[in-house]
Order: C-alpha cells, then sequence, then structure tokens
C-alpha cells in the first residue's frame, strides 16, 4: 500500500513538472537545460546562478518561473551602491499608537519565497555576503535578532560574465551556496528565428500558477523521502574527493589545474 501511495505521489510530480515545462515554454524559447536546472534547484531546496552574457532572457526565466508558483516574489537589483541593509532589511525608529517611541524591523526583500538577485556580482563582495546566512541557514540575523525567511525559500541569481566592466567575482563561499551554476548560451538559429518572430507579431503566451507554495513544501519533501543506495553514496564520495588536489586519490589533471576541490 505504501510503495503504491509513493508511486502515485511521483506520477503526480512528473505531472507537475511537466505542466511547469509547459507554461514556461510559452514565453521562454528553447533553454531547456536551464528550466530543468533550475526545476531541479526548486524542488532540492538549492538555490541556482545562472550565468550568461545580457540578452539571454535570463532575468525573463526567472520571474516567469516565480509567476508559475503561487508565491511570494522579490527581484533585488545589484549596483555598486547597494547596501547590505537594502537586502535583508533595517531596523527604524517609529512611533507605536500610543506616541511612543520603538524601534521596529523592516523586512527587506529577501523576506520572500523566490528572490531574483539580477546581476549579483554587479556590487561588492561586502554586499554580496548579505545572502550568505539567508541562502544557507534561511534565516537573517539583524542586531541581536534573528528572523526565520518564508519557506519555500530558494535565490535565483543571474550574473555576467566576469570579463566584463563592472563586475565584481563571487566569493568561494558565495559560490558553494548555489547548486548549480548554469551557463545560459546563445539559442540555436531556428530558436532565435522563432524568438523574432514571435516579438514582431507579440504572440507571447500568457502563463498560468501551476503550484503553492505548500504543495512545493510538499514535493521537496518527497524528493528528499526518496532512498539512495550505499553504491550511489559510495560512488559520489569518491567522486567529489578525487576533485581535491592533496587527496591521493585525485588524477593528475586536478592536481596541475585545481586548487580548491
Amino acid at each position: 500500500m505504501q510503495n503504491d501511495r509513493i508511486s502515485e505521489y511521483l506520477t503526480q510530480f512528473a505531472q507537475t513538472r511537466a505542466q511547469m515545462v509547459e507554461q514556461l515554454g510559452r514565453v521562454i524559447v528553447g533553454q531547456n537545460e536551464v528550466i530543468e536546472q533550475i526545476l531541479a534547484a526548486i524542488f532540492t531546496r538549492g538555490h541556482c546562478l545562472l550565468v550568461g552574457v545580457p540578452g539571454l532572457a535570463k532575468t525573463l526565466m526567472v520571474s516567469s518561473t516565480a509567476q508559475i508558483l503561487d508565491v511570494s516574489f522579490k527581484r533585488i537589483q545589484f549596483t555598486p551602491d547597494l547596501m547590505p541593509s537594502d537586502i535583508t532589511g533595517t531596523t527604524i525608529l517609529d512611533e507605536n499608537e500610543q506616541g511612543r517611541r520603538q524601534f521596529r524591523f523592516v523586512q527587506g526583500p529577501v523576506f520572500a519565497n523566490v528572490v531574483l538577485a539580477d546581476e549579483i556580482n554587479r556590487t561588492p563582495p561586502k554586499t554580496q555576503a548579505a545572502l550568505l546566512q539567508a541562502m544557507q541557514e534561511r534565516q537573517v540575523s539583524v542586531g541581536q535578532e534573528t528572523f526565520d525567511l518564508p519557506d519555500p525559500f530558494f535565490v535565483i541569481a543571474t550574473q555576467n560574465p566576469i570579463e566584463q566592466e563592472g563586475t565584481y567575482p563571487l566569493p568561494e563561499a558565495q559560490l558553494d551556496r548555489f547548486m548549480f551554476n548554469v551557463k545560459v548560451d546563445y539559442p540555436s538559429i531556428d530558436e532565435e528565428k522563432r524568438i523574432l518572430s514571435m516579438t514582431a507579431k507579440d504572440e507571447s503566451g500568457e502563463i498560468h500558477k501551476v503550484l503553492s507554495g505548500k504543495a512545493i513544501v510538499n514535493l521537496q519533501k518527497l524528493v528528499a523521502s526518496v532512498p539512495v543506495g550505499d553504491f550511489v553514496i559510495d560512488f559520489v564520495t569518491r567522486l567529489v574527493r578525487a576533485t581535491r588536489p592533496k587527496d591521493p586519490t585525485a588524477p593528475d589533471f586536478v592536481k596541475k589545474m585545481v586548487d580548491w576541490g
């Protein structure tokens, strides 16, 4: 009976995922691998970093993903003058109903289910670090208080190539918070023709919500409940250790080309 129920849940999960892909396909042409990895990050409680030159619909992809989810969405446009408090929020001195002054915390845009960190490498590392605790612990500490972030919570960031002017490389600790580092490449010639045709004829489709926040949390629990065999754990462990230059099992090319595994 339990196996039948799990099988039913998995079938519903596959149908839901197919609906999400279909909805995104109404506004996004191509980029199938990118969409698959974004959805994988959502269902596994991970965060995603999209890397590509301007004009490849990275921001549209994220905002459209938020549209098909019945959850709160906030966009943070990273700029050189952005401050950490602009992300997490700040404490202000306010008057209550009795006219007494008291400190009150005003939540920043990070207090949302889906957070788009647009052009995250346009701001200095000090401000980038404001996302560290939020992404890892799903909490924000301001002063002596700690505030929980909503559940589900995931950050999808976009980044321009480091070679471009006015960009700051993401620190290693920040990169480690992302489950996927996705390269967004140019569409194929047929896809580009379709994009031009849709733009000229204003044929962009309307998308609808597919999942609620509670449903996302349930799907995340379903994914987490999938058993993992010992041979898979053994393979993953050996694979990860092989990426460390100082590990005896690391191949020669890793020792020559990798600084940190």
